[in-house]
């Protein structure tokens, strides 16, 4: 019994100390099996990556023979190793990882501090009875009235959070026990992994494609930290009191916004976001992008414009790194906010955190400190830029091809990058499960053929269905403003360089840096991924693996049709309905122009999704009558493509 008693004083002390994490990670008999991949041999899995190149065991065998390959496999040159220790980090991340982002989740802008509560999600899962859910509803807490529409206390709202057969928590929702409390962070299973309706067990690398982060935002307290994210022209039309001010970093004097009037104005932009989209660039465009997949092998350039391109696997490190280091954290910013967004970084800060949830992390302007003093002495991070765990790169704050914000994120007794790149690795090995499509080896055929024939092949080439390229606004033809949401990044580019991979984290003085390749990336692709030069930016081309699991289609998620194709059109007749867009009519409606038309009608007449930038219109590449391709061969493509592994 010393054992237990042991035990016991050591969990006691984990609490004391705050760092107690509850995470969902399922076990394998509550994943659903993917589809077998067969032909490759263990000695040609990969075994490292080297600035995306992908070196197998076998030939990492004959290069580990001589001093000159042992030399090119080296952190010190970049080298990342490929084992079972990095794919269970990765994993493990992959579900319970938040690096730190419920501080600013809960305790800075207040997700769960208003009408969403901890407990009533809490009740909402023990209501399951065991039971599994691809959205978790959730009773409201108290009423709230947004964008004129009253939000009554007991209601149960969608949240489109899932929940697993048997699970007692929400999928990549961790909580968190922190300063004695508990609070609820976001981990990259919340986006990139879902519950299937049918079993439900947890599909991974699936799109979450109901997730309601416009609703979980507008029902924070201080939604209004996140004002770069959305339609607000300018902080100037929110000054209605010229006595709270603060001491900017030229030592004027400047008012800062109304919170009430702010954040009202927010909260109205988020919530009419479509789920299963977010917004990450901060534009003051109200421009979310559908959720992607993670079938991430062969995918590469990563995210809606392509943007990352370099650094460890292709570029997927630095897309999983800017989900964490900036898409959570909006404070991590607030050094370049001036270059960025045109607005001082105190005042910047101080709009931020004047009305934050958590009293600790609330500037009071009267206390006659300026906000980033503030900042300093409640960060519980003070030597990483925001409050997540996070280093800064020597490039700080400046953009650059590897961190849109010179931030790279990492908890403390890990490597530099390291659960970045586990992440990556894991990501890699996902496959979609298989389509419960049925097809015929000769529809099969068909589908191929007309393919082939209606040049789709042209831009989905290769074993990933995609040619890896970056596509103009203008020949792509889709809604444009999301092509220019990361220009201002853009445009404060400098050269990539990271730690090596075997920097342990804090980054001790004098750590190794290494800079990052680019000689082999077309400058005319870096100009069309963050809309500079004399471009209007472009959107990269999508591997057409796993499409079943990822309607509704188009950067926009615009492209939307449920299994009655007369009624149910555009997100807002699905998923603003609770209905699951039926992946093969809105593929058909991608192919087909008279049904895109009717859907491209119905995200008009929706005022939501107008003042979301979300049209479904564009990438014109029609097979119907129109290109002379019959019913039959229209339904043969269809399934051909959701059925592509």
């Amino acid at each position: 019994m010393k054992w237990m008693y042991c035990l016991g004083i050591i969990l006691a002390f984990i609490l004391a100390l705050g760092i107690t994490v509850y995470a969902f990670i399922p076990s394998e008999n509550q994943i659903v099996e993917p589809e077998k991949v067969t032909g490759e041999k263990v000695e040609d899995k990969p075994a490292f990556d080297l600035w995306g190149r992908t070196i197998s065991n076998k030939k990492a065998h004959e290069l580990m023979k001589t001093a000159k390959g042992r030399k090119v496999l080296s952190p010190k040159n970049g080298a990342v190793k490929i084992d079972q220790a990095l794919l269970d980090l990765g994993r493990k991340s992959f579900y319970e990882e938040t690096f730190g982002n419920e501080v600013f989740l809960s305790d800075i802008l207040g997700a769960f501090n208003g009408p969403l509560t901890i407990e009533n999600f809490q009740q909402a899962i023990k209501e399951l009875n065991g039971k599994g859910t691809t959205n978790l509803q959730v009773e409201l807490a108290e009423t709230i009235t947004i964008g004129g529409k009253t939000y009554k206390k007991g209601t149960k709202v969608d949240t489109g959070f899932d929940v697993a057969k048997g699970s007692d928590e929400v999928l990549g929702l961790p909580l968190v026990k922190s300063e004695g409390r508990l609070k609820v962070g976001l981990s990259c299973a919340a986006c990139h992994a879902t519950v299937d309706p049918v079993n439900q067990r947890v599909i991974e690398g699936a799109v979450n494609t109901d997730a309601n982060f416009g609703l979980l935002l507008a029902l924070g307290t201080n939604t209004s930290a996140y004002f770069a994210r959305t339609d607000i022209a300018s902080l100037k039309d929110y000054i209605n009191n010229l006595e709270k001010t603060v001491v900017t970093s030229e030592g004027k004097k400047e008012p800062l916004p109304d919170s009430r009037g702010l954040e009202a104005a927010v909260d109205d932009s988020v919530i009419k976001w479509p789920k299963g989209n977010f917004d990450i660039s901060s534009d003051f465009i109200s421009n979310p992008t559908q959720i992607p997949d993670s079938f991430t092998l062969g995918d590469h350039p990563y995210s809606w414009s392509g943007f990352a391109m370099a650094g460890p696997f292709k570029g997927l490190s630095t897309l999983n790194n800017a989900v964490h280091a900036q898409g959570s954290d909006l404070t991590t910013i607030a050094e370049a906010s001036q270059a960025l967004l045109g607005i001082d970084k105190e005042v910047y800060l101080g709009t931020i955190l004047q009305n934050a949830a958590n009293p600790k992390y609330r500037f009071d302007p009267t206390q006659g400190k300026k906000p980033s003093e503030f900042f300093a002495q409640v960060d519980p991070t003070p030597d990483a830029p925001g409050v997540n765990q996070a280093i800064k790169l020597p490039t700080f704050p400046r953009s650059s091809l590897v961190s849109p914000n010179g931030v790279i994120v990492g908890s403390p007794g890990t490597k530099a990058g390291e659960q970045n790149n586990a992440m990556s690795a894991f990501q890699n090995t996902l496959v979609p499960p298989k389509a419960p499509v049925k097809i015929t080896d000769k529809e099969k055929q068909l589908g191929k053929r007309v393919f082939a024939q209606g040049s789709c092949i042209s831009c989905h080439a290769g074993s990933f269905y995609t040619n890896n390229q970056i596509i103009s606004v203008e020949k792509i033809g889709t809604e444009p403003t999301r092509a220019l949401g990361l220009k201002k990044a853009g445009e404060f580019l400098i050269d990539p360089v990271i730690y090596s991979p075997d920097t342990p984290v804090p980054v001790p003085k004098g750590a190794l840096v290494l800079k990052v390749p680019t000689q082999g990336l077309n400058p005319g692709q870096i100009n069309l991924a963050f809309g500079i030069g004399n471009t209007n930016g472009g959107y990269k081309v999508p591997s057409l693996i796993g499409l079943y699991w990822s309607a509704p289609y188009l950067h926009d998620g615009g492209v939307a049709v449920g299994a009655n194709i007369k009624t149910q059109l555009g997100p807002e007749g699905t998923l603003n309905k609770s209905i699951l867009p039926d992946p093969y009519n809105s593929l058909r409606a991608l192919v087909d122009k008279s049904l895109r038309t009717q859907v491209i009608k119905a995200n008009q007449t929706s005022e939501s999704l107008r003042k979301s930038n979300v049209t479904g219109q564009g990438h014109e590449y029609w097979i119907d009558a129109s290109t002379g391709f019959s019913p039959q061969e229209q339904d043969a493509l269809i399934k051909y493509l959701l059925t592509l592994k």
